[in-house]
């Protein structure tokens, strides 16, 4: 697929990612593009997609209105292109067929560039993340558009674009730091970074010192679960995490290799 003149959902990722010079090669025909045609993992993505999507339906007992559905805007100089997989109401299905180990949060990080740039240029709402994991799994979330996260982005799609209208080689990859998605709301909820709060880290150590002792650990992990906000999906920090499931009930998990 010719790729040149326009920034699509994956050269976002790759922006945000900061390959800011072999993107910027390939736009101005420098280097050919890599050829996915022996793609394993992207052709399975491909041929998959139709039975994501009928899956998804399934599940969702609903009808996706719209496939393979393409978008085309002009961002002031930035020309922006989007084909999403599906529409359901007023948001996108994308499909994604990833390998059995591999986390809903994991394809969050990696996607979210892309799925934020689908809701941008479609106008749209939302979008359903649909991902089978392996062949033994699917799992489904529902990503609400962020304009802080997508005017995050309109900031380095707009000095990526200059360097290619100017033909100017960025200098180095762009190695600013990450934007988070931790404030994005998935499934109506958020992720908090406690790495920084000293009490939650006071009763992360207890957790994992005293998890022999049931009295004091029954009370570390009650205490631990208190400071989860109703609106957060997950709360961090490099000692564990405490996670929410779709019943809305929370586990604890402690990180490996943790020297408390």
């Amino acid at each position: 697929m010719e790729r040149k003149g326009f920034i699509g959902g994956s050269d976002m990722r790759r922006i945000m990612d900061g390959q800011w010079v072999d993107l910027w090669e390939e736009k101005l025909g420098l280097v050919e593009p890599e050829d996915l045609s022996d793609n394993l993992a992207v052709q399975l993505g491909t041929h998959t997609e139709d039975f994501n999507i009928k899956w998804f339906e399934k599940n969702f007992k609903t009808k996706t209105k719209s496939h393979q559905v393409y978008y085309e805007m002009q961002w002031e100089t930035v020309p922006l292109k989007g084909t999403v997989d599906a529409i359901v109401d007023t948001a996108i299905v994308e499909c994604k067929h990833t390998y059995e180990r591999n986390t809903m949060e994991g394809c969050l990080k990696m996607y979210m560039p892309q799925l934020q740039f689908y809701m941008w240029v479609s106008h749209l709402d939302g979008c359903y993340l649909s991902v089978i994991f392996g062949n033994r799994r699917w799992e489904c979330v529902y990503v609400q558009k962020d304009w802080d996260y997508i005017k995050k982005m309109q900031v380095m799609v707009k000095e990526f674009w200059q360097c290619v209208r100017d033909n100017t080689r960025p200098f180095g990859d762009n190695l600013a730091e990450p934007v988070s998605i931790d404030k994005i709301k998935v499934d109506g909820l958020i992720r908090r970074d406690a790495s920084s709060d000293n009490e939650f880290i006071s009763r992360c150590h207890d957790y994992i010192q005293h998890e022999s002792n049931a009295k004091l650990f029954e009370l570390a992990k009650s205490d631990l679960k208190a400071m989860v906000s109703d609106d957060e999906r997950e709360v961090y920090c490099d000692l564990l995490s405490i996670k929410r499931d779709k019943r809305g009930s929370l586990r604890v998990t402690v990180k490996e290799n943790q020297n408390v």
